[in-house]
């Protein structure tokens, strides 16, 4: 996924730990993980890809579980009867998106109203490298926005906080929540996390550098 450089004028708030604020606990903060494309350019669901011995969509919502929300949904779209019959979904809320060819907005935009607690992190289904512990860390950020800050650029998880939800409704396109973190309209925190990037799948390429 290419990421956008730099903020936008609210700038980086923050990038250290928040006093007062633990981050053993779990964040009170809903999951949603972001696994309705089509997976157009790899010509099969990468949701079902094999990853140590499951898909790949298992391995993140393994992650996903680890990270203590208060709520996880799934966003499916793309191969979603396959996905219901091969994927261990217990314990998240299923949002079904008819419109996930449009991109990724479209399902945040369909999920946003099933979330009940006051902030949301965004997980992509194809990405199962991300560590729990900069999950719970950015859940504990006192900004209406947060993003992860890798050694080699910013990318997700992303946080939005209530204050937000209605921007996320309006969403469109697969760049929207760049957008929205570039528009200067928030401030938004940047949450150090050592080591690059984690992979996302979006060619073959990215798997077989992600399956070494």
């Amino acid at each position: 996924m290419d990421v956008p450089a730099g903020l936008g004028p609210a700038g980086p708030v923050s990038a250290g730990p928040f006093p007062g604020r633990p981050v053993s606990a779990g964040p009170v903060a809903a999951g949603l993980v972001l696994a309705a494309g089509g997976s157009r350019r790899l010509g099969e669901a990468k949701q079902l890809l094999p990853y140590r011995g499951r898909t790949l969509l298992d391995a993140t919502l393994d992650t996903a579980r680890a990270c203590g929300f208060s709520e996880l949904l799934v966003a499916l779209g793309g191969s979603a009867a396959q996905v219901r019959a091969r994927v261990d979904l217990s314990g998240c809320t299923v949002v079904d998106n008819p419109d996930f060819s449009t991109g990724c907005g479209s399902s945040i935009r369909t999920a946003i109203s099933r979330v009940t607690a006051p902030s949301v992190v965004l997980l992509l289904g194809d990405q199962p490298g991300v560590s729990p512990d900069s999950v719970r860390r950015l859940a504990a950020v006192p900004t209406p926005l947060g993003v992860c800050a890798y050694a080699d650029g910013l990318g997700h998880p992303f946080l939005f906080r209530r204050p937000v939800y209605a921007e996320l409704s309006q969403l469109h396109g697969d760049k929207a929540v760049w957008k929205l973190l570039h528009s200067g309209r928030y401030p938004v925190t940047e949450v150090p996390v050592d080591g690059p990037v984690p992979i996302d799948v979006d060619t073959w390429a990215d798997y077989e550098r992600l399956l070494s």
